[in-house]
């Protein structure tokens, strides 16, 4: 059968905080009851919610639902970051656009080029452990002290970021979460990286951002600058910062969590390290780090499951909740480090599949088994059900995780 949208009971995050500190179980009634789902979001109106793994992945994969606003259905729209030309990155792109500008970059984030951080990452995580060492038998937050500064130094590096500043960037992207600080974040942030791309030009480094900075010619080669534009330039580098460590953190956080809340599970993963990898793909299918795909809107009439969304009407797809569809992963609420996790789609679906998974799924490797091995006796410091998650709809993410040390 096929419903419209007046037809449909209309479910409101402001009216079920249960979204912030149980998604899956929010989730997890929509993908029952109401499987497309209209929701009124926080500060920003009405959007539909695809909750089921088939629905999910078929939708990531439907060219009817577009990122470009100048597609929008009776005449284009425009996105606030325009006002300091940042807006026009892979993100907000669809083909052609975004294979030229993805193709810029992709090759900085490779399988053998993150093959290469690898050592320096288990260098940076020893050195955060050390530090972590003076702190045994007191409380800490593992956020602030190994799950968000390994990323954010990894980036850092990769990026060519002054290390003065890269304190101040990891601020700028959570405080992005925020709706009433996101504009500011948004100018402040633009500001300093035009500053910086200006520096890179007059006096090059080792590093991608320089790379991008440089005028190159058209070969296609790493770094090469591909036709990219001052604006597409800016809006390329505010993207890889904006995305490139905040899930990283989230997952390296939820997935300590994930554990310390699974003793057998962790037991089983100290005993045997060869299932790190295996883990890392469970971790990501269980925690899911980020809740939704970026949004997309429907060019025209598009029929998803029972439902047709009408044209001109935003669509978020709910990662989290087809991560935990029992129609496509049994027990899914059960963690399981040898589980098949074929199908999970925590990095996405389709032509806009996460361009740092690499770099994501090796800093976790390399975090967690560090984690684990020099530190045999964490522990949380609080109950769990005192932890409390970051009150933004896009992001899955704990606010601290409070352990000890033994």
């Amino acid at each position: 059968m096929t419903y419209v949208t007046d037809e449909l009971p209309q479910v409101s995050f402001n009216e079920d905080s249960s979204y912030y500190q149980r998604p899956v179980g929010f989730f997890a009634r929509l993908r029952e009851d109401m499987p497309v789902s209209p929701v009124r979001m926080p500060d920003r109106g009405w959007a539909w919610v695809v909750t089921r793994s088939a629905d999910v992945r078929t939708a990531l994969t439907d060219p009817r639902l577009a990122k470009d606003v100048r597609r929008w259905p009776g005449g284009g729209k425009s996105r606030p970051s325009e006002a300091v030309n940042c807006h026009a990155h892979m993100l907000n792109s669809d083909p052609p656009d975004h294979t030229r500008l993805r193709r810029t970059v992709q090759g900085a984030f490779s399988s053998r080029r993150v093959a290469q951080l690898r050592p320096r990452t288990k260098e940076i995580a020893a050195g955060l452990l050390d530090a972590m060492a003076e702190e045994r038998g007191r409380v800490i937050d593992l956020i602030d002290g190994y799950a968000r500064p390994l990323p954010v130094t990894v980036l850092g590096e990769l990026l060519g970021i002054p290390v003065a500043d890269r304190a101040w960037i990891a601020i700028a992207v959570v405080d992005y979460g925020d709706r009433a600080e996101s504009e500011r974040v948004t100018r402040e942030l633009a500001a300093y990286l035009t500053e910086l791309i200006a520096a890179k030009r007059a006096e090059p480094g080792n590093d991608l951002l320089s790379a991008l900075a440089l005028p190159r010619d058209n070969t296609g080669g790493e770094g090469a600058r591909d036709g990219l534009t001052s604006t597409e330039l800016l809006s390329t580098v505010f993207q890889l910062v904006m995305a490139g460590f905040d899930t990283t953190v989230n997952l390296i956080a939820s997935g300590t969590l994930a554990l310390l809340t699974h003793p057998e599970e962790m037991a089983r993963l100290r005993e045997d390290p060869s299932l790190l990898s295996a883990a890392v793909e469970e971790l990501l299918r269980f925690t899911t780090p980020v809740n939704y795909a970026t949004d997309r809107f429907t060019t025209e009439n598009v029929p998803i499951g029972d439902v047709v969304i009408p044209a001109g009407e935003w669509v978020l797809n709910a990662l989290t909740s087809a991560n935990r569809d029992p129609a496509q992963f049994p027990e899914p609420d059960r963690l399981d480090l040898s589980r098949d996790t074929s199908g999970h789609v925590a990095f996405g679906y389709g032509v806009h599949y996460c361009l740092g998974a690499h770099l994501a799924r090796m800093e976790a490797e390399v975090a967690l088994g560090a984690l684990l091995a020099r530190c045999p006796g964490i522990a949380l410091a609080v109950p769990p059900e005192e932890l409390r998650w970051r009150p933004v709809s896009l992001m899955n993410g704990l606010e601290s995780l409070p352990v000890r040390l033994a």
